[in-house]
Order: C-alpha cells, then sequence, then structure tokens
C-alpha cells in the first residue's frame, strides 16, 4: 500500500528522513556527537585543546616562571591527540548514531583513549630516547590520566551540546505539526466559499475576510510569545466575524472587557482557541445558534477570563472530551509561560460549556470598570 506525499520544502524533507510507503527506509536516529568535520567545530576544539595546554602549563609553572617552549610542546601533544580523534569521529558519526547512547558514549571514549595512548607512548619513548633516560612509567601513567579526563569532559560536553541541537529540532517539527494540526482545513474550506460568495456581491467586504484571514494565518505561523492584550482581542474578533460569514445570525457574541486592559501581556493565540472551541462544539450544533459571552476583568492582582457557550443537550463532543486537545495545548503553554501561579478550569454546567482562566499580572492594572458590546 502507498501512500501519497505531500509537496514542499517541509514535506521534501520530511521524506528524506521518514520516507513514504512501504519501500520506506527505516527513520534515521539523531546524531549522536556534532559533525567534528566542521570548520566551526574543528575551531572549537583547538582552542579548547590550547586552552588546556595553557592551564597545565600555569597549573606547572605558575605564572612568574611560565615557559614558552612548555607550550608549545604540550599544545603540540594536544592537537596530536584532538585532531586525530576528531577525525575518526567524524568518521565513525553515522555508525554512533545507529548505537544507544551509554554504547557510542563508551565507544567514542574508547577511540579517543586509542589515539591518546598512542600519542603518549610515542612522546614518551622520543623523550626517552633523546634524553638517553629509562621510560618514566608512573609519568606516563600521570599525563594519560589528564589526558583520559579531559577528553572524557570534552566529550561529555560535545555530547550535551548535540542532544541540545536534537532536542530543539524536535521542538521546530512538533511546532510545524501543532501549526498543521491548529489551520483546520474545514476552517479553511467554509472561509474559501464565504470569499468565493462574496467577490461579485460585496467586494468591500470579501477584501475584509482575506485581511481576517491573512491576520490569523500570521499570528498562527509567529513566534509564541507574550503580547498586549488588546491585540490578541483584535485577533479573536477577527476570528469571530470569519465565522460569522458563514453563521450569520446564529453567531452572537457579547463581550464584557473592563477597561485598561489592552496593554496586558498575555500568551498569543490565547484566545482564538477558546472561541474555536465554542464555535465548532457549540453554536455550530444548534440549529437555533447561541450566543458566546466572553469577559475579561482584573481582580486581586489577576486577569480573570471567562468564555460561554451554548452547547446541544447530547453533545458528543462534550460528552467524550472532543475539544480536550486545545485545552490541553492552552495548560501546557500557560504552565510553561506561568509555572503553578495560574487557574485553568473547564467544565459543562446546565446547558452551557463554560471556561475560567485566572493570569497573573503585574502591579497597577486599572481599575473595575467594563465596557460591554453586543455583535450580531
Amino acid at each position: 500500500m502507498s501512500y501519497p506525499r505531500p509537496a514542499g520544502i517541509i514535506a521534501q524533507q520530511n521524506r528524506e528522513i521518514a520516507g513514504g510507503g512501504k519501500d520506506s527506509a527505516p527513520l534515521t536516529r539523531p546524531p549522536f556527537l556534532p559533525d567534528l568535520c566542521g570548520i566551526s567545530a574543528l575551531a572549537a576544539l583547538v582552542l579548547m585543546g590550547e586552552l588546556l595546554a595553557l592551564v597545565l602549563v600555569l597549573a606547572v609553572d605558575g605564572l612568574r616562571a611560565f615557559s614558552w617552549e612548555r607550550l608549545g610542546l604540550l599544545s603540540l601533544v594536544v592537537q596530536w591527540v584532538i585532531l586525530p580523534s576528531a577525525a575518526l569521529l567524524c568518521r565513525l558519526r553515522p555508525r554512533l548514531s545507529a548505537l544507544p547512547h551509554k554504547l557510542a558514549g563508551a565507544f567514542s571514549f574508547a577511540v579517543v583513549l586509542a589515539v591518546l595512548l598512542t600519542v603518549m607512548v610515542a612522546q614518551h619513548c622520543w623523550r626517552a630516547l633523546l634524553s638517553q633516560a629509562p621510560f618514566d612509567y608512573w609519568r606516563f601513567l600521570s599525563d594519560c590520566l589528564i589526558g583520559a579526563i579531559c577528553a572524557g569532559v570534552v566529550l561529555r560536553y560535545a555530547y550535551v551540546q548535540q542532544q541540545l541541537y536534537n532536542q530543539q529540532q524536535a521542538e521546530l517539527g512538533a511546532r510545524i505539526d501543532a501549526l498543521q494540526a491548529r489551520i483546520r482545513p474545514h476552517f479553511l474550506f467554509n472561509s474559501m466559499n464565504s470569499l468565493a460568495s462574496l467577490i461579485a456581491v460585496d467586494p468591500d467586504r470579501a477584501e475584509r475576510l482575506v485581511e481576517d484571514l491573512s491576520a490569523l494565518f500570521r499570528a498562527s505561523l509567529a513566534e509564541s510569545r507574550l503580547v498586549p492584550l488588546g491585540q490578541e482581542l483584535a485577533l479573536a474578533r477577527r476570528y469571530l466575524e470569519i465565522e460569522g460569514l458563514r453563521l450569520g445570525d446564529r453567531l452572537r457574541t457579547r463581550w464584557e472587557v473592563a477597561a485598561g486592559l489592552e496593554d496586558l501581556q498575555v500568551p498569543s493565540l490565547l484566545l482564538q482557541p477558546l472561541l474555536e472551541n465554542a464555535v465548532l462544539h457549540g453554536v455550530a450544533r444548534l440549529r437555533q445558534g447561541g450566543e458566546i459571552r466572553i469577559q475579561l476583568v482584573s481582580a486581586q492582582g489577576s486577569l480573570q477570563v471567562s468564555i460561554d457557550n451554548p452547547v446541544p443537550e447530547n453533545s458528543e463532543a462534550v460528552r467524550h472530551g472532543g475539544n480536550g486537545l486545545a485545552l490541553d495545548n492552552i495548560r501546557q503553554r500557560l504552565a510553561a509561560y506561568y509555572g503553578n501561579r495560574f487557574k485553568f478550569s473547564a467544565a459543562r454546567e446546565g446547558g452551557d460549556y463554560r471556561v475560567r482562566l485566572q493570569l497573573p499580572v503585574t502591579a497597577g492594572v486599572p481599575g473595575q470598570r467594563q465596557e460591554k458590546e453586543a455583535v450580531a
């Protein structure tokens, strides 16, 4: 059985990683270590080697009796360990990615130790030959131990850096998936149908619809961050206007917004997913439609948000948690921003579905005078 492949750059990258259909290759594991063949990685390793040599010379001679000759010789030995080790690990990088992390770490350390022992044996034999002295086994063991400790620290640093990069890439992929899930196809198709019907009869309204869609999708694709509440309210109103073109008089909204809250900082796309749930699982399922009530006030140093919408008597979506994905997504985002300093609840109460949200705000929030407006 074969599956259709989506077009686009992101889809092409996904096919390169995961493939498609029954003949696709197995998923490629993320790299275990950075690409040590790159110029930036090599420059960082060389710099770290020079700093290590400098520290060792200062530890032995001190600053008063600092020896440039010792620094040069020690730098030569360190670089002879670093560069061959980097070359070997670069060639072994694909194979290391296929191994469990503990085994890959042990194998990488063994490779570096093999290079280290080779260099140390060559250096001490050369020194014994030039000085006509016997081989100093204790100094050899001491140098090997110091080198092994430093190699372990550097490998650990490289591993942590690569895992951080892998995590960032995974979060980017998850964000792309979340964006694709957030932009619901039926909402886009319904909006396009509304746009097509408005172009001939009401061009000005069609133009406003295009602007509203552009603003909504631009906010969906923007980086998640804190934005002014006024901007979030404007985006929520645009979304309801788009849905109002499809539902007509069935969709009614009532806003109760306390004056002076526009400058408060809230996470982006906080209200729109909640209102989308209210439309999809509430008003749109009622033949007579219904009213969505949105209230925002400040009380006791917190921003309190309430969204109420009617739901059908036998609503399968509410009973089986059909809107739980969006609510869980919002709850996780709020936890990332506020820790445990927020309150969030959503439940059916009688014939309504009610969402309550309480967020901490900074001091000096304006008072409680409410500005009410009704939007048909």
